[in-house]
């Protein structure tokens, strides 16, 4: 199964952008994955092609049509009918790895990219349209955004990556951050590579990477580690109140 990522935009130019080179690049010309830009102006009716008006009570900028809106977002559904339709803006949900599991795991995605103040509320529940940000940053608009997103899926796609275990043993894919990495030299201007990931004992740089994993995440993020530590409290309280159940 191909998966097939679907772009609203008002520049269709921009894509496939860095998405053409490297691993996402060749394993768009090898038939992994498929792109399709599509022009939101196009679903216009109006001889000017307006995609935007001014927004309802008032105040600076220009707001995105929903009917526009809705006539791009319908077009790319009857393409893919069970792709979801994500929208990039400030105001979703923050992006996860989970989340972006998910969706490679899916026939694709349609990301609808805003420009301008973004769009008309009622497009949200009028298409069932899930918002995703990817930060408490605001862009010039959505496409570099859906660049991000699609780069974190397509990644993940079976074949993409040389390593299978690339995809797994890093951040965010047990709820913490990537453990410290490093490489040759042994030494390098006074520092040196820790002894036990030269010291050959698997077990013991096993124990090292969790223990690294746990220190980085707690003292970088901290949000992060509180939601790391709830989920393993959950998973405790679970198995305690099953083995209560037994009889145990």
């Amino acid at each position: 199964m191909t998966f097939n990522a679907t772009v609203l935009t008002l520049y269709p130019e921009m894509f496939p952008g860095s998405l053409g080179v490297s691993l996402a690049g060749r394993a768009l010309v090898e038939g992994k994955w498929a792109m399709n830009p599509v022009h939101i102006r196009d679903f216009t009716r109006d001889k000017h092609r307006t995609v935007d008006d001014t927004p309802a009570g008032g105040g600076a900028g220009m707001v995105l049509k929903v009917d526009v809106l809705a006539a791009a977002i319908d077009h790319a559904r009857a393409i893919n009918p069970d792709a979801p339709i994500i929208a990039m803006t400030p105001r979703g949900k923050p992006i996860s790895q989970a989340r972006v599991r998910e969706l490679a795991n899916g026939p694709g995605v349609t990301i609808l990219c805003g420009r301008f103040e973004g769009f008309d509320e009622r497009i949200f529940e009028g298409r069932q349209v899930e918002e995703m940000s990817v930060g408490d940053a605001v862009l010039s608009g959505g496409e570099p955004a859906a660049i991000l997103l699609l780069d974190a899926c397509i990644r993940l796609l079976p074949g993409v990556m040389g390593a299978a275990s690339s995809g797994t043993e890093e951040s965010f894919e047990d709820g913490l951050l990537e453990y410290p990495q490093y490489t040759r030299p042994t030494e390098w201007e006074g520092r040196t590579i820790p002894e036990v990931l030269r010291s050959g004992d698997h077990a013991k740089i096993a124990a090292w990477r969790k223990h690294q994993a746990e220190e980085d995440t707690r003292s970088r993020r901290p949000d992060l580690w509180e939601r790391h530590r709830g989920v393993r409290g959950q998973f405790a309280s679970g198995a305690q109140r099953k083995k209560e159940d037994l009889g145990s």
